[in-house]
């Protein structure tokens, strides 16, 4: 069970950093990251960083690559722009499948439940 002082760092962990991927990285291989959620470790000294990449499994492996070489240049921007913490946490990404999923549950829900027709409003009678 996280704490409050934890979920609170964990947020602007992550609106730091999703400003660092989209300001400071150059990296060609880091696609459209989102971040989607933030872990901090009980003591602040470690963040699991989940992400979600749009495009295929390549471009997230890839994604995935350049975010964890430019781990040093994120910690150390971290710790440059949270003046609120003792040490810049160690961060750690993972890919979140999630959103992948919920997509793919809504795909096949589109096969199963039947399609309402666009007759039934009284669009025929025109």
């Amino acid at each position: 069970m996280t704490s409050y002082r934890a979920d609170q760092v964990g947020e602007q962990v992550r609106e730091e950093i999703m400003s660092i991927i989209r300001r400071e990285l150059k990296d060609p291989r880091i696609g459209f990251v989102s971040i989607t959620t933030v872990r901090m470790s009980p003591d602040l000294r470690a963040a699991r960083v989940r992400i979600s990449v749009l495009g295929n499994p390549e471009q997230q492996k890839e994604s995935l690559a350049g975010l964890v070489s430019a781990r040093g240049v994120i910690r150390h921007e971290l710790g440059r722009r949270l003046q609120n913490l003792k040490f810049a946490p160690d961060v750690r990404f993972e890919l979140d499948p999630s959103i992948e999923y919920s997509v793919h549950i809504s795909e096949l829900l589109k096969e199963v439940l039947p399609q309402p027709s666009g007759d039934s409003n009284g669009e025929a009678a025109k």
